[in-house]
């Protein structure tokens, strides 16, 4: 089952990384991987029926506190070896409808409502060990910058090659968000959180953990304080333009 493509024509999709809260306390936490005024995609592993009625929180750490929503489960997607299973998700109700779109409509850069964490620039730490993935990011990273045609936001990305190194780097340096995988050698991402979480400078810093583990990965780093878990194949520039976007409305 499909959504109605009429409602898909008046609501365009955009890709959108964002925390998933239930709010009638199922134990996981999921992710949005798009977006409209009329509903979203919920990334998940979670058992859901055509016909559920949920109510969510949508979230960003450091960037969007939580947005509380009710929905409808409309169709649902089976997972596959190329992409994760899930759930379409459609908002009726009229208020929650303009709650997405507020999401959705960035707003125009404003030097002079600059917060100081803007002024100085939002700064992402990317911990991958391979170096394939590292080469491939930094070529999104240049294609992103040259096509954003919304004005100058202040995102720097800067990479580390396992957790001893990322370590490192966060206690000489000041980021606002920490992408990670779980699998690494040296220090891996488990133990990099566990680390982040026990230090007082450190543990504030909001975290997303990347795997291509199931339900016992995200459990664990859930368990540990990781804020996000994606599960590869990860769209990383959809992470990157889901900051952007949070950037500019904030």
């Amino acid at each position: 089952m499909s959504l109605d493509p009429a409602d898909q024509r008046q609501h365009p999709r955009i890709p959108t990384i964002l925390r998933v809260d239930y709010t009638h306390g199922r134990p996981l936490r999921d992710v949005t991987e798009n977006l409209s005024a009329g509903g979203f995609f919920v990334q998940t592993e979670q058992l859901f029926a055509v016909g559920d009625e949920l109510r969510l929180a949508l979230s960003f750490p450091g960037l969007l506190d939580p947005v509380e929503v009710a929905g409808t489960v409309a169709w649902v997607r089976i997972a596959a070896p190329d992409q994760p299973g899930g759930v379409g998700i459609r908002v009726e109700s009229e208020q929650d409808r303009r709650r997405l779109g507020d999401i959705l409509s960035a707003a125009g850069p404003n030097d002079s409502a600059a917060t100081p964490q803007e002024q100085d620039g939002y700064r992402v730490l990317i911990v991958e060990d391979n170096p394939h993935i590292i080469e491939m990011y930094s070529y999104v990273l240049k294609k992103l910058a040259s096509n954003d045609l919304h004005g100058k936001v202040p995102l720097e990305v800067h990479f580390a090659p396992d957790g001893h190194h990322a370590l490192l780097r966060l206690r000489e340096d000041r980021f606002s968000l920490v992408m990670l995988d779980l699998y690494m050698p040296v220090m891996d991402g488990f133990a990099l959180v566990e680390r982040i979480r026990e230090e007082e400078e450190l543990k504030g810093i909001p975290v997303i953990a990347i795997s291509a583990g199931g339900k016992e990965a995200q459990e664990r780093a859930m368990q540990l304080g990781v804020d996000i878990y994606l599960r590869k194949p990860v769209r990383f520039v959809e992470v990157l333009e889901t900051v952007k976007q949070l950037l500019r409305i904030r």
